[in-house]
């Protein structure tokens, strides 16, 4: 990295840093006055914020990531911060619901889900990293880089729904578990032992399925720079069982989530992660149809889409039909 790259590497992650001050600083100017709620003086602002929770939640992001960091993305031509900042934002937001005044919990079943974020968000962050080799906004995410030549001109708008406020109904939809757990104080029990065991499971999975797609990715960088040819597929480790199993792994954390909340008898916290599942259900056949425009690789990846399972590990099938016996 040259010094100018260096020198843009410190602004970005500054900026970065900088970047949810607003919020934090305003929802602690709020704990410091939304104590005194009984107070017949709590100004019309705080008694809002004090009873309204989850509008709260969704205000501040509105004006803090819908707003800010769109304003941030069209100065410089990059909507990169929305990604690392989708594991930033529920430790944010699971933190905000366990602190907030009219906050009740099982102290257990709370303590549990908040280093089960903390695990997952600092498991997802480094992948992130790793993979953009340590730097900050050096790059946006491909699907807003193939949209912005799709939408031209219009781009500069567009982004903010299709950047921007979509991940407000995905993140806050997603996170609501955090909510339901912090609002309801029931005994912990057998159904947060196997919420817990599927959450750890979907880390783990990922943890491993991003890491083996890392080293795959690594492996053929260096094999390129020697001039020599490149593995065009990854089917070995848990790649073998499935073509997307780091989104598999994912799905489970969410899952995992939703089985706290059902527990809690909130069931309808299902929708957020169903919206959050048919979104990557999407963004799978848009991976799968990259990987298909590339010449070197169609034809193998073809096979491979014949042979494993989309997202479910599972044991392999012949090319035409049925298991195949060297699974």
């Amino acid at each position: 990295m040259g010094h100018n790259g260096g020198v843009a590497n410190l602004k970005n992650a500054l900026i970065a840093l900088l970047a949810p001050l607003p919020s934090i600083l305003f929802y602690l100017s709020f704990l410091h006055h939304g104590t005194l709620a009984e107070d017949d003086f709590l100004s019309p602002l705080w008694m809002w914020c004090y009873n309204h929770p989850l509008l709260l939640a969704n205000v501040l992001f509105f004006i803090n990531v819908n707003l800010l960091f769109w304003i941030i993305g069209l100065i410089q031509s990059n909507h990169w911060m929305i990604d690392p900042y989708w594991t930033v934002i529920p430790v944010l937001l699971v933190h905000y619901y366990a602190t907030h005044p009219l906050a009740q919990y099982n102290a257990l079943r709370s303590k549990i889900v908040i280093l089960l974020t903390w695990v997952w968000s600092t498991r997802l962050s480094h992948n992130y990293f790793r993979r953009e080799k340590w730097q900050w906004g050096a790059r946006e995410d491909w699907r807003f880089s193939d949209m912005r030549h799709q939408y031209g001109k219009n781009w500069w708008w567009v982004s903010f729904f299709s950047v921007y406020l979509s991940q407000q109904v995905f993140l806050i939809g997603v996170c609501l578990p955090f909510y339901v757990v912090h609002s309801i104080n029931e005994p912990w029990n057998l159904w947060d032992v196997v919420a817990t065991v599927i959450c750890l499971s979907g880390i783990v999975v990922a943890y491993f399925a991003d890491t083996q797609l890392h080293s795959f990715v690594s492996r053929n960088e260096k094999v390129k720079e020697l001039g020599k040819p490149v593995v065009v597929n990854l089917d070995k480790g848990l790649w073998r069982y499935s073509r997307h199993p780091n989104y598999f792994g994912e799905q489970l954390w969410w899952w995992g989530l939703v089985v706290f909340g059902w527990n809690l008898g909130c069931g309808w916290i299902f929708v957020g992660a169903l919206i959050n599942s048919m979104c990557l259900a999407y963004v799978t056949m848009l991976v799968e149809k990259r990987m298909l425009n590339q010449d070197y690789r169609a034809e193998a990846y073809r096979q491979y889409q014949k042979t494993t399972s989309v997202w479910i590990p599972w044991f392999k099938s012949s090319p035409k039909g049925g298991k195949d016996k060297n699974s």
